[in-house]
C-alpha cells in the first residue's frame, strides 16, 4: 500500500511511525511532514489547506489511501473531494467536521442530543455579547466558534475580563472570521479528560484514554495553547466513568450526526470535565488530538492501518486493538514565545541522546532539516515521550530526555502528569 499523511505536526510524526510498523504499508508520505518525518517517509512541501495539491499529489503518487491529521483541511472537504475524486481517504466530511469547525453548531446539536455540557449562548454581535456577560456573576468562558488552533478558548475568573475578550475577538478580530461568531458558557469546575475513538459511522470504537495539559505554565497557568503535554491511560477514566462517557455523550453525539444527515467516519475526540455533577464535555475534535496522539498512539501495539481501513470500509465491529498497559507521557518543548510571536530557525542539538534513553522516543513537530541540521520551525517544536511502569516513571525518563535536548528560548512545562500521581 501507498500511504499518505497529511499534515506536518507531532501527530503526524506519531501516526506515520505506527504506519511504518504495519506490513500493509510499502511507501510512505508525508505532506508536509517535517524533519522526523523525513527520516522514515517521503516529504512533500504542500500546504495541507492545499486541497487540489494534495489531491494532484495523492493521484500523481498512485495513494492507495490518504490519513488526514488537522482538523483545517478536514472542516474545509478534503474528504469530500477525495471521495468524489475516487480516492480513498480516512477522516470526517466537512459537514461531520463541522462538529470541530463550528462550536456554535456542535453545542446546538449537543442540546438537540441532551448531551451534558457548560450552560452558554452564542452570538454574532458583540453587543448582545456584552449584555449576556453583564448579567453573569460566574466565571465565564469565551470561545472563537471557528477554528483557531486550540487557542481561541479564553478563561474569565471575573466576568467582567470577558468584555475586553469579546472585543478582542469580535471587534479587533484576532483569529480573523473565527471569531465571527463565539459562545459563551459557564466554566465547568474539575479534571479533563481526552476520549478518543475510531468510528465508522455506526460502530464506536474507544481508544486508550488520556489527559492533556492545555496552559502554558506550570500549574495551569498563562494563555490556553494547543497543549503543552499529556499522559495515557487516565486514572480517572474507570468503567464507572467512562460507561457514563459512551452512552450519554458518545453514541448519542454519533446518532445525532448521522439524523443530522452527516454519518461520522474517522477519529471522533471528546474533551471532557469531570465535574462533581458528572462528566460534561468542554469540546468534540474532528481528529486525533495533539499531544494525545502522541502518549496515546505510543502505547499501541496492534496494526493502526488495519483499524484505520477498516474505520474507512464500515468493519470496525471485527477491530481489536492491543496496548501496552504501561503509561506513556509525552513533554512538549516550545519556541520562546510561543503561543504568541516566536522565531523559528533555532538549531536543536541533543537528539541523539535523549533518544537513546530507554522507552524514550523524540516525536518532531515544528521542526525542519538544514543540510544535517534540524532547526525549529513552529511553536510546538518536540513532544518528548516516554513509557514506564508508572506515570512516575514515565515522567522522569521524559524529563531526562528533555534535558539532553537544547535549543534557544525552548519552553516546556516542568509538571506535566502530576496530577495522576
Amino acid at each position: 500500500m501507498r500511504l499518505m499523511i497529511v499534515g506536518g505536526g507531532g501527530r503526524e510524526h506519531v501516526l506515520a511511525e505506527a504506519a511504518t510498523r504495519s506490513p500493509r504499508v510499502d511507501h510512505l508520505i508525508c505532506a508536509p511532514g517535517n524533519a522526523g518525518t523525513s527520516a522514515i517517509a517521503e516529504n512533500i512541501t504542500i500546504d495541507p489547506t492545499n486541497i487540489d495539491g494534495i489531491i494532484a499529489t495523492a493521484k500523481d503518487h498512485a495513494v492507495d489511501l490518504i490519513i488526514v491529521g488537522p482538523e483545517a483541511p478536514l472542516c474545509a472537504g478534503i474528504v469530500d473531494r477525495a471521495a468524489a475524486e475516487g480516492l480513498r481517504i480516512f477522516g470526517p466530511t466537512a459537514a461531520a467536521a463541522r462538529i470541530e469547525g463550528d462550536k456554535s453548531y456542535a453545542k446546538d446539536l449537543m442540546r438537540k442530543c441532551n448531551i451534558p455540557t457548560a450552560e452558554g449562548r452564542s452570538f454574532t454581535r458583540v453587543a448582545d455579547a456584552k449584555r449576556y456577560v453583564a448579567t453573569r456573576d460566574t466565571p465565564q468562558v469565551v470561545k472563537a466558534s471557528g477554528l483557531a488552533a486550540g487557542k481561541g478558548v479564553v478563561v474569565c475568573d471575573d466576568p467582567a475580563d470577558a468584555l475586553n475578550v469579546l472585543d478582542d475577538m469580535m471587534v479587533a478580530q484576532r483569529f480573523g472570521e473565527a471569531g465571527a461568531t463565539v459562545v459563551v458558557e459557564e466554566r465547568l469546575r474539575g479534571t479533563e479528560l481526552s476520549v478518543l475513538a475510531l468510528v465508522d459511522g455506526r460502530t464506536i470504537y474507544v481508544l486508550e484514554t488520556a489527559q492533556d495539559h492545555k496552559a502554558l505554565n506550570d500549574g495551569d497557568q498563562g494563555p490556553n495553547t494547543g497543549g503543552m503535554g499529556a499522559f495515557s491511560p487516565s486514572p480517572l477514566a474507570t468503567p464507572e466513568v467512562m460507561h457514563i462517557i459512551d452512552g450519554e455523550i458518545l453514541v448519542p453525539i454519533v446518532d445525532g450526526l448521522r439524523t443530522e444527515g452527516a454519518p461520522y467516519r474517522g477519529v471522533l475526540y471528546a474533551g471532557i470535565m469531570l465535574t462533581p455533577g458528572g462528566p460534561k464535555v468542554l469540546e468534540f475534535n474532528c481528529r486525533f488530538g495533539d499531544p494525545e496522539a502522541q502518549a496515546v498512539l505510543h502505547r499501541l501495539r496492534s496494526d493502526l492501518i488495519e483499524a484505520i481501513e477498516a474505520t474507512v470500509d464500515g468493519r470496525l465491529d471485527s477491530v481489536e486493538l492491543e496496548w501496552d498497559p504501561r503509561p506513556a507521557l509525552c513533554v512538549v518543548m516550545a519556541s520562546g514565545g510561543y503561543p504568541e510571536a516566536y522565531e523559528k530557525g533555532k538549531l536543536i542539538t541533543g537528539l541523539e541522546d535523549a533518544t537513546a534513553l530507554e522507552d524514550v522516543k523524540v516525536y518532531h513537530a515544528g521542526t525542519r532539516r538544514v543540510e544535517t541540521d534540524v532547526v525549529t520551525n513552529g511553536g510546538r517544536v518536540l513532544g518528548v515521550t516516554a513509557s514506564g511502569d508508572t506515570i512516575a516513571q514515565a515522567r522522569d525518563r521524559a524529563y531526562s530526555a528533555v534535558d539532553r535536548i537544547h535549543f534557544d528560548n525552548a519552553h516546556y512545562r516542568r509538571d506535566i502528569g502530576q496530577p495522576a500521581e
